[in-house]
Parts: C-alpha cells; sequence; structure tokens
C-alpha cells in the first residue's frame, strides 16, 4: 500500500513539474516555446493559461495531500507508548544475568610446599 501511494506521489510530482514548466512567467516560459501555436488553438489565446492554472492547483492540492496520507500510512506503529529501554528492562534483555555470566578469575598462584 505506501509503495502504491510513493509511486503515484512520484508521478503526480513529476506532472506538477511539467505544468508548472508550461505556464506562461514574463519571459515566456515553456508554453511559448513547446506547444506555441498548438497550445493556442486548443485551448485559445487566454484559456490555456487558465486552464493551466487549474490543473496546477488540482495537483498541488493532491501532491499535498498524498503526502499527508503517506506520512500517517508510513508512521511507525506507537500502540505500546513505553519506552524501548523500559521494555528490554522488563524482558531483562539489557544485562545479562548472573549464571550466564562468565566472571573472569584471578590466577591462583600455588605455594610451593617445602
Amino acid at each position: 500500500m505506501l509503495g502504491f501511494l510513493i509511486t503515484i506521489h512520484a508521478i503526480i510530482s513529476l506532472l506538477l513539474i511539467t505544468v508548472v514548466l508550461m505556464q506562461a512567467s514574463q519571459g515566456g516560459g515553456l508554453a511559448g516555446s513547446i506547444g506555441g501555436q498548438t497550445t493556442n488553438a486548443i485551448f485559445g489565446g487566454r484559456s490555456a493559461a487558465t486552464a493551466l492554472s487549474k490543473i496546477t492547483t488540482y495537483l498541488a492540492i493532491t501532491f499535498m495531500g498524498l503526502a499527508l496520507l503517506i506520512s500517517l500510512v508510513g508512521a511507525p506503529d506507537t500502540s505500546g507508548g513505553g519506552s524501548v529501554v523500559e521494555e528490554a528492562q522488563e524482558e531483562r534483555t539489557l544485562a545479562p544475568s548472573a549464571e550466564s555470566l562468565d566472571l573472569p578469575t584471578t590466577p591462583v598462584l600455588e605455594k610451593e610446599n617445602n
């Protein structure tokens, strides 16, 4: 589920980048160089900018919504509410037990019996 949402999010982001680059800015943008007369013929002179603005708005809303959904779906489960350290102390996995712990011993010096 999470992988599917991330894939859709990546596709939406690429579409958003494309639509933003196609919009005409003060310098003309890519709308004039790529689409040129084709865009004007399909949408008309002024409605091309309006359509691209609406598409940009819808894609931006979808992008933000998917980002929130992915963060909610991908969040770790916090139902335990406890600390990892406290859970490890309760399970006694932080420190080995005394029975399983081999303590080093000092070597016993043998005294010569003379």
